[in-house]
């Protein structure tokens, strides 16, 4: 094309735009309202129901990867984080810890070590415990002499010694103790790293810590929850498995096995980590998403239908062990994790345990990865550490009301909102702008099992040859690609998410808040999150004002910028109490005691 079409097309193209502006002044404004401005309303007398336990401030309480006393468990995050965290947040939600038995009893030599390994335990146990949340124990580690072979990620042998020893723990924490423990059996045993056994074995290792339960339960009459399978994805199986095929996996084994040999489930477990902000709402062939699925297997085999399903382990996670968005870029996860959250809320998950308090940094065993919340300095001889910005996520999420509303009617594809009511008539708003980076490929991802097997072969070709990135670049054009017609409409729909998305990374987003049946005068506070700060980010409001409704509405406006997390927190501001003068005060007081004295005169004469 010539530089002269070129100029005239221009031309063309902003004198179509100014008459719009002109003559159809509205355009703008809708325009505006599709690309970069936003509007929320709420009443704040609508609906509310309890605050769903999915946004509370959960967490596994790993890290570190080591520790410079046997007497401190190796994989617990160090007492610096797990302070910083009980001062600030409190331990009143659900918390993992990795329970390692292979650790614990290889100190059996060395009874006063031991002793102090376990009082460690115990001790973040009781203090969960003595807060009112609950822990989730994640049994795991054979000891030495009781698996196959000498290695903590064995399966059992010797199923008498083991059920016994867990037996033995259980009867100290659970029914002596009365702590609040969920047992979980294993984690991942559907990857070598973490246990070498087979399907059958991972059954006997359930069912050592599921009649241990039943056992004490009848001696002492106290509920001991049992679940799992804690798998690295839920439709996984020890022998390999794929979305395709779910009824292979684990999950729905162990639902069978346990109607079967009726055994406990109190509720069911899986780790999620992945790029994708929505997974949850991947759908399978049976065109159902996978809390639908397993729910529906539960109903089947005659458990209730509502048993807790729980993402044990989660994180921004794209395989790599270090990432820039879990550190020096941590604005990118924090907003990920409240666009999760608020995903796996709408897919029905009932917890989740995001991975974890502490980074990792285990050269004995080749581990280094930055998937805490706190990071620290291994070669500094006293502690060296700190919050990543990512904290602060959480921190807002502990300073949520206990209600939720449900009525706002809000619908955007990277901006959400989390609106709560506190006791004390506090309206609380976590507001964040998350665009997903990868956005094509992970909506395939969730949408594959719609397709037949050939499409499958078809895409999954395409995605290695890096066919589809190249369209999103437009150096290849779909129709090149010679899909079938369902798989064209899939890949088109992926690319124009994929457009949204790109637009928006770099995108300011502009958000009218409308609060409805607000009455008298508010402080509000407002704390933000963005690539402003990423590491030791102080958790203090950047802005602080006394509003007033009028008419009984406050209107407020946000700047989103992308990756960003906003929180407002409006605390309704007490009447200052009146000041009476001195003088007349006295006066008062005088005339009191006039009258006091000229009644007793009186009372003296009569």
């Amino acid at each position: 094309m010539s530089n002269l079409n070129i100029k005239v097309l221009l031309f063309v193209i902003c004198a179509l735009v100014l008459f719009c502006h002109l003559c159809f002044g509205i355009c703008h404004l809708t325009f505006a309202q599709q690309s970069d401005s936003l509007e929320f309303n709420l009443d704040v007398n609508s609906n509310v129901a309890n605050l769903p336990n999915i946004f509370k401030a959960n967490i596994d309480l790993s890290g570190r990867g080591f520790a410079t006393s046997s007497s401190w468990p190796q994989g617990l995050a160090s007492p610096e984080a797990l302070e910083a965290w009980q001062k600030d947040i409190g331990f009143s939600g659900i918390y993992r810890i990795q329970y390692n038995l292979w650790e614990i009893y290889e100190l059996a030599k060395y009874k006063d070590a031991q002793d102090k390994l376990l009082a460690n335990y115990e001790g973040i146990i009781k203090k969960i415990s003595d807060a009112g949340g609950t822990v989730i124990l994640n049994i795991f580690g054979t000891p030495a002499g009781l698996g196959r072979i000498l290695d903590k990620k064995s399966p059992v042998v010797d199923f008498r010694a083991f059920k016994e020893l867990i037996k033995n723990h259980m009867r100290n924490l659970s029914c002596e103790k009365r702590y609040n423990i969920w047992y979980e059996v294993w984690s991942a045993p559907d990857i070598d790293d973490f246990f070498l056994g087979r399907r059958q074995d991972y059954f006997n290792l359930y069912r050592a810590v599921s009649e241990s339960a039943k056992e004490l339960e009848a001696e002492t009459k106290i509920h001991i929850p049992v679940g799992g399978p804690s798998l690295s994805w839920w439709f996984q199986d020890l022998d390999g498995n794929t979305i395709i095929t779910p009824e292979k996996s684990l999950v729905y084994e162990l639902i069978k096995f346990c109607y079967h040999y009726r055994y406990p489930l109190d509720f069911i477990s899986w780790h999620a980590y992945s790029l994708d902000n929505k997974p949850e709402k991947e759908v399978t062939r049976y065109n159902k998403t996978p809390v639908a699925l397993i729910r529906d297997w539960l109903s089947y085999f005659h458990f209730d239908r509502n048993t807790p399903l729980i993402i044990d382990e989660w994180n921004y996670d794209s395989g790599a062990n270090m990432l820039p968005e879990r550190g020096e870029k941590a604005n990118i996860c924090s907003s990920y994790i409240l666009s999760r959250l608020k995903n796996m809320y709408e897919a029905g998950i009932n917890y989740q345990l995001y991975f974890s308090l502490e980074d990792f940094q285990n050269y004995k065993e080749n581990v280094i990865r930055n998937v805490g919340i706190f990071w620290f300095d291994h070669e500094s001889s006293k502690y060296k550490g700190g919050p990543k910005s990512i904290y602060n996520v959480f921190r807002m999420l502990a300073n949520l009301g206990n209600k939720m509303y449900f009525s706002p009617k809000f619908e955007d594809e990277f901006v959400g909102v989390i609106a709560t009511k506190g006791r004390d008539e506090s309206i609380q708003l976590i507001i964040y702008n998350y665009a997903d980076a990868n956005t094509a490929t992970n909506y395939l991802s969730r949408n594959v099992a719609r397709l037949n097997e050939k499409q499958r072969r078809i895409l999954i070709k395409l995605i290695k040859k890096g066919a589809i990135e190249k369209v999103t670049r437009h150096q290849l054009t779909l129709e090149s690609l010679h899909c079938p017609k369902k798989l064209t409409s899939l890949i088109k729909k992926a690319l124009e998410l994929n457009a949204q998305a790109e637009k928006m990374k770099g995108s300011t987003r502009n958000l009218k808040i409308n609060l409805k049946n607000l009455k008298g005068v508010y402080l509000y506070q407002r704390y933000l999150l963005d690539d402003t700060c990423n590491i030791d980010c102080e958790f203090k409001p950047i802005e602080e004002k006394v509003v007033s409704p009028v008419n009984n509405l406050l209107q407020e406006g946000v700047s989103l910028k992308p990756y960003s997390v906003n929180m407002i927190i409006l605390k309704k501001k007490p009447n200052e109490p009146k000041i009476i003068s001195a003088a007349p005060v006295e006066q008062a007081a005088v005339g009191v005691s006039v009258a006091n004295v000229t009644a007793n005169v009186t009372d003296t004469q009569k």
